[in-house]
C-alpha cells in the first residue's frame, strides 16, 4: 500500500470536507475522491476520479491498483450496501460500519429494536407494512406522530404529522404508492415528542466511542422550520447550553457500540445519534451510520487533531489513547440549494462569487450539487453549496457565513436565513438536566 494515499467516496459538500481535512494531514500523500465534484480536484493534491459512489467493484478495483492506503466512506448508501465488506475481503482498509452494523440507518425497525435492546432512551414506536392496519393505528394514535419509511430515503422519508389527515397522507405515499421504493415497504410510526433537537456523533473503534462537538441540523426547507424536510440547509456546532457531551455520549452511543459488539458485528467508524432534548431528558430519534450533512462541514473545520491519525486509530482499535483537540470557537454552516429543492429543481446555472466567499478570513465554500463546465462552475444538484464560517462566538460564525452567502448567486439560490438564530439566541441547558 502506498503509506498516506487517500480515497474518499462521495460527492457532496461531506466529501468535499472531508477531503479537505485529509490533504492537511501532514502525513497525507494523493488524496483521490470518488465521484467528486467541482471543488473537490484541487490539483496536483486532490484528484477526481469518475467511479460513482454505488460501484462497490469499480471503487474496491481502483484502491487496489493505485495501492490506497485508506477509503474513507462519505454516505450511506454505499456502506448499507457493504463496501466496507467488499474492501475488507480484497485486504483493502475502509473506514465506516460493515453492511451488518450499518443497519442502524439502513432499517429504522433494526434501529429500533437495538435502541431497546441496549436500553437507549427514544420515542415509543410501532413497525408496519400493511397500510390498513398502519392507518387504524394513526386513528387511534389521533394523527400526532412521526411516520418514517425504514429504509434509506435520502433524508427525505420522515413526516411530522399533526392530524390524521396527514398521517394517513405519508402512509399512503411509502406503503401504497411507493414514493420510496424498498426503503418504504416497512415504517416505523413513533410518539411525536417535543424540544429542541441536537446531533451528537462520536467515532468508534469497535469498542471504544469518542464524542466529537455537538452540532444542530435544520432539516426544513424554509425560515421558521416550515416546509418539508430536506437533507439539511445548514448546521452550527458547537450548541451553546449543552451539557455533559460525555453524558450524552455514556447515554445515546455507547450502547449501541456495546450491543453491537456484543451481536458480533463491532461498529468502527462514525455513529451519529438525532437526538430530541424532552422536557423528560433526550431521547434517541434516529441513528446514522457516517459523518452527518451537514454537521460535518461545520464540525470539521473546529478539529485540530488529525483527522487521518484519527481514522488510522479507528481501524487499528486503538482510540482509547486519543484525546481530541478543538479550536476554541464556533462554526456555521448555510446550505446554498437549487430553486425548488427537496423537489425538483433544474440545474446547469452558472454559479458567481465563488472565488470573492472563499477569500474571506475564516470562510470556506464546500461544494455540493456542482460541476465544471468550460472555465466556470455550475449547478448540478439540489443542495448546490456549503457556505461555512468560524468565529469567536456563533453570533460571529453565523455573521461571517452570511457574509460569504452574500457574495454568491445563480439563477434560483434558495437559502434558509435564520440558520443558528434561535441556537444563537436562547439555551437548551433546562431539556438537558
Amino acid at each position: 500500500m502506498a503509506k498516506g494515499t487517500i480515497l474518499v467516496v462521495g460527492s457532496g459538500g461531506r466529501e468535499h470536507a472531508l477531503a479537505w481535512s485529509l490533504a492537511r494531514s501532514p502525513e497525507a500523500g494523493q488524496v483521490f475522491v470518488a465521484p467528486g465534484n467541482a471543488g473537490t480536484a484541487v490539483p496536483p493534491k486532490v484528484e477526481n476520479v469518475p467511479l460513482r459512489a454505488d460501484d462497490l467493484a469499480g471503487l474496491r478495483d481502483f484502491a487496489l491498483a493505485r495501492q490506497v492506503d485508506i477509503t474513507v466512506v462519505g454516505p450511506e448508501a454505499p456502506l448499507a450496501a457493504g463496501i466496507v465488506d467488499a474492501f475488507q475481503s480484497a485486504g483493502l482498509r475502509c473506514f465506516g460500519p460493515t453492511q451488518a452494523a450499518a443497519q442502524i440507518e439502513s432499517s429504522k425497525a433494526f434501529a429500533k429494536s437495538l435502541m431497546v435492546e441496549a436500553g437507549v432512551p427514544t420515542a415509543h414506536h410501532v413497525t408496519f407494512t400493511d397500510f390498513a392496519a398502519a392507518r387504524d393505528y394513526v386513528h387511534r394514535q389521533g394523527g400526532r406522530v412521526v411516520v418514517k419509511a425504514s429504509g434509506l430515503a435520502a433524508g427525505k422519508g420522515v413526516t411530522v404529522c399533526s392530524s390524521v389527515g396527514e398521517a394517513e397522507e405519508a402512509l399512503h405515499a411509502a406503503l401504497v404508492q411507493r414514493a420510496f421504493g424498498e426503503a418504504g415497504e416497512t415504517v416505523v410510526i413513533e410518539e411525536r415528542l417535543a424540544g429542541p433537537e441536537l446531533s451528537l456523533l462520536g467515532f468508534s473503534d469497535g469498542r471504544t466511542l469518542i464524542p466529537l462537538l455537538t452540532a444542530r441540523d435544520h432539516k426544513a426547507a424554509y425560515d421558521g422550520d416550515q416546509g418539508p424536510n430536506t437533507g439539511g440547509m445548514g448546521a452550527v456546532s458547537p450548541v451553546p447550553g449543552v451539557g455533559d457531551v460525555e453524558r450524552l455520549a455514556d447515554l445515546a452511543l455507547r450502547p449501541i457500540i456495546a450491543a453491537l459488539a456484543q451481536r458480533g458485528t463491532p461498529y468502527i467508524g462514525v455513529l451519529y445519534a438525532g437526538l430530541m432534548l424532552t422536557r423528560d431528558g433526550p431521547r434517541v430519534l434516529e441513528y446514522n451510520c457516517r459523518l452527518g450533512d451537514p454537521e460535518a462541514q461545520a464540525i470539521l473545520p473546529l478539529l485540530e487533531t488529525d483527522l487521518l491519525g484519527l481514522l488510522d486509530d479507528c481501524l487499528a482499535g486503538t482510540l482509547d489513547r486519543v484525546r481530541l483537540g478543538w479550536r476554541e470557537d464556533a462554526a456555521a454552516t448555510v446550505v446554498l440549494a437549487s430553486g425548488g429543492y427537496p423537489g425538483a429543481y433544474r440545474t446547469g446555472f452558472p454559479i458567481r462569487g465563488l472565488e470573492a466567499a472563499g477569500a474571506l478570513s475564516d470562510v470556506l465554500v464546500f461544494h455540493a450539487g456542482t460541476k465544471r463546465q468550460g472555465d466556470g462552475v455550475v449547478t448540478a444538484g439540489g443542495r448546490v453549496l456549503n457556505v461555512t464560517a468560524c468565529g469567536a462566538t456563533l453570533p460571529n460564525a453565523l455573521a461571517r457565513a452570511y457574509e460569504g452567502v452574500g457574495c454568491i448567486s445563480f439563477e434560483g439560490m434558495h437559502y434558509r436565513r435564520d440558520i443558528g438564530h434561535s441556537v444563537a439566541h436562547s439555551t437548551v441547558s433546562d431539556f438537558t438536566a
